[in-house]
């Protein structure tokens, strides 16, 4: 009986294997294609942009989502100097969402709010990988100076499980908050100049009405373009 169980385990293994030779992208949830995920889609300016990663960072996410709120959209050169602000406490980070238990501060009325904090442990992190983002977009060829924050993500990994040793024999969870952070980079698009010559006034039929009765008090005729 056992030597037919394990001759049955043993097919079902080969079974198993061969499947994975076939098809190897199995159980790893992308293709061999795929390196790594980011949650920003920049195939379409892929020669505009350049991006930087890391996972699992031994850093707390809450405070990461704020320095990422607080710099998104900046340039990079302005967001270095602010970060260095806050690593000197001359700057806050506003803390709008996950602010409980935060409190107040005279520097974070610059970001019309009250509370704000100095995170320099996740100010140290983004600081690095923006360091990282502007490296690549520099073998790309862009122009670092016009670099802005095109997106900026942070997501909560798994929490690291320890323990904490209390009195009367008591054993408390000892949880740690890391954080996967991602930042996109690009250089800003061209403005186009607006137009001078040729541009048609568009009225509604109230400002129409009201032209043709100055119109006709005159005795001109308005040239206007119905809305």
């Amino acid at each position: 009986m056992e030597r037919s169980a394990c001759l049955i385990h043993k097919e079902l293994l080969d079974v198993h294997l061969s499947i994975l030779k076939i098809n190897p992208a199995i159980h790893t949830g992308h293709s061999q294609d795929t390196m790594t995920r980011y949650a920003f889609d920049d195939s379409a300016v892929v020669e505009k942009t350049s991006a930087a990663r890391g996972d699992y960072l031994r850093v707390h996410f809450k405070h990461c989502r704020e320095v990422a709120a607080a710099i998104s959209g900046l340039k990079v050169q302005k967001a270095y100097a602010y970060l260095g602000n806050v690593t000197e406490h001359k700057q806050c980070i506003p803390f709008r969402r996950y602010n409980g238990g935060v409190g107040r501060t005279q520097q974070a009325k610059e970001f019309k709010t009250t509370q704000g904090r100095w995170p320099v442990k996740a100010v140290k992190f983004i600081t690095s990988l923006l360091k990282n983002a502007e490296a690549n977009a520099e073998a790309k060829g862009l122009d670092t100076e016009e670099l802005l924050i095109k997106n900026i993500v942070v997501n909560q990994a798994p929490k690291t499980r320890r323990r904490t040793y209390r009195a009367h024999g008591r054993i408390n969870p000892y949880q740690g908050n890391p954080a996967h952070i991602e930042i996109h980079l690009s250089e800003p698009a061209s403005q186009v100049p607006k137009a001078t010559t040729g541009v048609v006034v568009r009225l509604n039929k109230r400002q129409l009405a009201q032209k043709r009765v100055a119109a006709s008090r005159s005795g001109a005729k308005p040239a206007v373009a119905a809305a």
